[in-house]
């Protein structure tokens, strides 16, 4: 037995170094003057080993896209795939999901790594509540990960987020809480699912019906539970309204919207009552659109359809006001008119705050809209905008988020890295780099994960979620060159601005602020500041961020004499 096994070992050992010789790459010496293709003379070898993890992650993604032809799965099965993998590698791949966060507060301000379910495929999508997180994957199974005291290596106890795991439920569709930003209010995990209902008289065999179970965040103990009749099939919940009228927002596959009206103080209470399934307005009045996705707050919800429109309801006259900058066709009386907005092109998706919200097209361009009191709608100025606005020096985002009084934009550089960049309010910490915040969008210090898609931000921390779905990607559209020629919009190779008239005028006006600067280290941040907004690559704006804030460091510690603007 001790010698098969060392035999094995030896075995091993011979493959593992035979496959590392064919993973050498041949490097020619011009020196020599040796030709490429001459092996016995020419260049040194080189390991794969002594490669960058991104790039050795890179040429993984590349050979495992090009190359493969079969994959075992984590059930022991085969998936054959073509020229490319199929989807469940993607999912179940744990280099390409995780979910990540960095608390605001406390002494180690650095991005950490959740519990990984091994089980999961794929992350879909995230929301985390008063205590703990909730993920949902690609097969319905939601996970519900814990926060917990941990003993840490030196023996100490420390609080740790998101550090264990549990399945609280299978067959899940969609998953919501109480729309705030805030997690204190979400005490409640209301849980779109799929179950088998037994066989009733008169009839053979179960049928699978839709459901709504609501849990406790703390426990993930169910406290309710709704069912609806068989024929009606949903695929998204989203909830609006304070608790003791929260209202329960149902999309069919149709595209259709049901509504219903629950008291969220009663539900611990073991009783049964019956609440009415009703058809929400926006599809009653306009029966012809078919709804694609919803998004809500506490007093507002958005509708985008299939053909890229976008319809709004609002709830209370202070956030139309916000929204809109009148209450001349506000009726107090019917709040769920649906009112449309009005953009050039089709919208893919959008994100809600509590007074403010941004839309992005099929061209990749970001709209802002509402209250802009601290310069979340990033336009380089504190106006409010009545109307959507296009935030040009910002094209094809990944993800785009809005909060109370910040946003956020995650996107990709040109060295396919990706990085977060923010704008508004930067209290507590909530943008990185950034304390006094800012009224432009700009690169926050912050560790981005390569495969990150989607992201959250909470009063104490700010949460990441990294998974690749292949059949999810938005894929933007060209603009076309009619529209380019009339407005000053960065053109796609080099980023500059296609009218130098307007770039003039720009520039002028970026000089003008400056000079109206009091201090010098005002006038540093005003230039990192205008920085962000110019339409620049993102290697050269970390050039000049980095380059001003040198000059800073060294304005600072040359004496006294710095808060002179002269100098």
């Amino acid at each position: 037995m001790v010698r098969r096994s060392r035999r094995q070992k030896l075995q091993k050992l011979t493959r593992l170094c035979r496959q590392e010789e064919g993973l050498r790459v041949k490097r020619s010496c011009p020196s020599d003057g040796l030709e490429a293709g001459n092996e016995k003379e020419g260049g040194n070898p080189i390991s794969v080993q002594l490669f960058p993890p991104e790039l050795v992650f890179c040429l993984h993604v590349y050979l495992c896209t090009t190359c493969m032809q079969c994959l075992c799965m984590p059930e022991g099965g085969i998936r054959s795939s073509g020229p490319g993998l199929p989807r469940g590698y993607w999912e179940s791949n744990p280099d390409t999901k995780g979910l990540y966060f960095q608390a605001f507060g406390g002494r180690r301000r650095c991005l950490s790594k959740s519990v990984a379910p091994m089980l999961a495929h794929g992350y879909r999508r995230f929301l985390p509540t008063k205590d703990h997180v909730f993920i949902l994957d690609y097969v319905g199974t939601l996970f519900f990960l814990k926060n917990a005291l941990v003993s840490s290596t030196l023996g100490q106890i420390q609080w740790k987020r998101a550090c264990r795991y549990v399945v609280l439920c299978r067959g899940a569709k969609d998953f919501a809480s109480d729309p705030r930003c805030d997690t204190v209010y979400r005490k409640y995990l209301y849980v779109l699912a799929t179950r088998e209902q037994p066989a009733v008289v008169g009839t053979t065999g179960s049928r699978a019906c839709d459901c709504v179970e609501v849990y406790l965040q703390s426990s993930g103990q169910r406290v309710f539970k709704m069912t609806f009749h068989h024929s009606m099939s949903f695929k998204q919940i989203v909830l609006v309204g304070q608790e003791t009228q929260r209202a329960l927002l149902l999309l069919t596959e149709e595209g259709k919207i049901y509504s219903l009206v629950v008291n969220e103080t009663q539900l611990d209470q073991p009783r049964s009552y019956t609440v009415q399934l009703a058809l929400r307005k926006v599809s009653r009045c306009l029966p012809h659109l078919r709804v694609a996705c919803m998004a809500s707050n506490q007093s507002s919800t958005l509708y985008i359809t299939d053909q890229g429109g976008v319809y709004f309801e609002v709830h209370t006259p202070g956030v139309y006001r916000d929204l809109f900058g009148t209450l001349q066709a506000f009726d107090p009386l019917d709040h769920q008119m649906p009112l449309a907005l009005s953009l050039p092109a089709k919208v893919l998706f959008c994100a809600l705050g509590y007074n403010h919200l941004g839309l992005v097209d099929e061209f990749g361009r970001i709209f802002m809209q509402g209250n802009n009191r601290y310069g979340q709608l990033g336009t380089g100025d504190k106006m409010d905008r009545g109307e959507p606005t296009q935030v040009h020096y910002l094209r094809r985002p990944i993800a785009l988020w809005c909060g109370l009084n910040h946003s956020l934009v995650l996107s990709q550089t040109s060295d396919f890295s990706k990085e977060l960049l923010g704008c508004g309010c930067g209290a507590g910490g909530r943008l990185p780099g950034w304390p006094k915040g800012s009224a432009s969008f700009v690169k926050l210090h912050i560790k981005v994960p390569l495969c990150a898609c989607s992201l959250c931000s909470t009063r104490e921390c700010l949460y990441m979620l990294s998974s690749h779905d292949i059949e999810q990607c938005p894929v933007y559209r060209d603009l076309p060159a009619s529209r380019v020629g009339g407005s000053p919009e960065p053109s796609q190779g080099t980023g500059a601005f296609q009218d130098p008239r307007g770039t003039a005028q720009a520039c002028e006006e970026y000089l003008s602020q400056i000079h109206s600067c009091l201090t010098l280290q005002d006038r540093m941040a005003k230039m990192k500041e205008i920085v962000g907004w110019m339409p620049l690559m993102a290697a050269q704006k970390d050039f000049f961020w980095e380059a001003l804030d040198m000059l800073q460091r060294a304005a600072s510690g040359s004496g006294p004499g710095t808060s002179n603007p002269e100098s």
